[in-house]
């Protein structure tokens, strides 16, 4: 009988509370083999993050290896999102130190050291990406060795939740989320618009994730009570808003996305007004004499595919096959 051979995933994260749950339905994926996780500063200082991650691997009885990176953007100065996930970024429930440490390889160096040894890997990124675009300026050829680079970030063509006009992981660091859609890299577009409305977990499924009785239940709920009264304060929707969680559900199986299109991207780095804005050409309109100048780098790349609704019922299916 023929065995399925295990897909080979590399994740880049700013561990916090929906990171944390978007690495338990990686690391329990029958069919994945999770070869790294590269840590990144983002919601929380890059130390902490790292911390993040090593307790979620071992929450999960997982061995995979952890290794620390960037501590702060490329250009721009360091913003953390605290405020929303907590000073932990795990909800300051003060979970024990892991026992585990990470590698001493820096990350941007393991980016290039497992992909090279992974070729046709699945990259999936949830944090801000100066990490990937590090190893990308270090190596641009790493770019042809990914099968998928799965990206959350972003808003196309609506608010951000940051600013009116961006999200998080983009507006943190938009020169190195330029440089990621400018790089040839596949890139899979999973904007934050994606995980509100149906998309959030409301009180009846909080309610039947915390029915499952298990420990990996009951952190996804736990890490993310901050989190949970935070995207109140800042939407008026009650309920758990999990971003990342989404982005890993279409790794997983991308076609838990129903509608997709493969357009330009551009990231917007010189307004303040607008910075971290994810600009798509949804209407094909980038190539056209007036907008050609301003689009020519993008118009250098690849077309990113971009994600602009899912299928709500099997996204959540997919969270409580991980949390049983």
């Amino acid at each position: 009988m023929l065995t399925a051979v295990a897909r080979t995933f590399l994740i880049d994260t700013d561990t916090a509370s929906d990171d944390a749950v978007a690495l338990i339905m990686a690391l329990r994926a029958p069919d994945v083999r999770v070869a790294a996780i590269t840590v990144v500063a983002g919601n929380v200082n890059v130390q902490q993050a790292t911390r993040n991650a090593l307790y979620t691997v071992e929450l999960c009885g997982a061995r995979v290896p952890v290794y620390s990176g960037a501590e702060k953007p490329l250009i721009r100065s360091y913003q953390n999102a605290t405020w929303f996930h907590g000073c932990d970024g795990l909800g300051d429930h003060d979970y024990p130190a892991p026992r585990q440490c990470a590698q001493k390889l820096h990350a941007v160096d393991a980016i290039l050291e497992t992909i090279e040894a992974n070729r046709g890997l699945v990259l999936v990124t949830l944090g801000p990406l100066t990490n990937v675009a590090l190893a990308l300026s270090k190596k641009p050829a790493i770019a042809a060795n990914v099968s998928r680079c799965v990206v959350m970030g972003g808003a196309p063509c609506c608010e951000g939740n940051v600013t009116p006009a961006a999200e998080y992981n983009i507006w943190v660091d938009p020169e190195a989320a330029r440089i990621v859609m400018h790089s040839g890299l596949p890139n899979e577009l999973i904007g934050w618009q994606l995980c509100r409305g149906e998309a959030v977990l409301h009180e009846s499924d909080i309610e039947h994730v915390e029915e499952f009785n298990t420990k990996l239940a009951h952190f996804a709920i736990e890490c993310n009570s901050h989190a949970r009264e935070a995207y109140k304060l800042q939407t008026g929707e009650d309920g758990i808003c999990l971003p990342d969680p989404v982005a890993m559900c279409i790794a997983l199986d991308p076609t838990v996305g129903t509608e997709w299109s493969q357009q330009y991207v551009e990231i917007e780095t010189q307004s303040e007004l607008t910075r971290g804005m994810t600009v798509v050409d949804r209407l094909n309109v980038a190539q056209d004499e007036r907008n050609r100048a301003v689009w020519a780098s993008a118009l250098d790349g690849r077309k990113s595919k971009v994600c602009w609704s899912i299928d709500n019922g099997r996204w959540k299916e997919a969270l409580y096959a991980a949390l049983r």
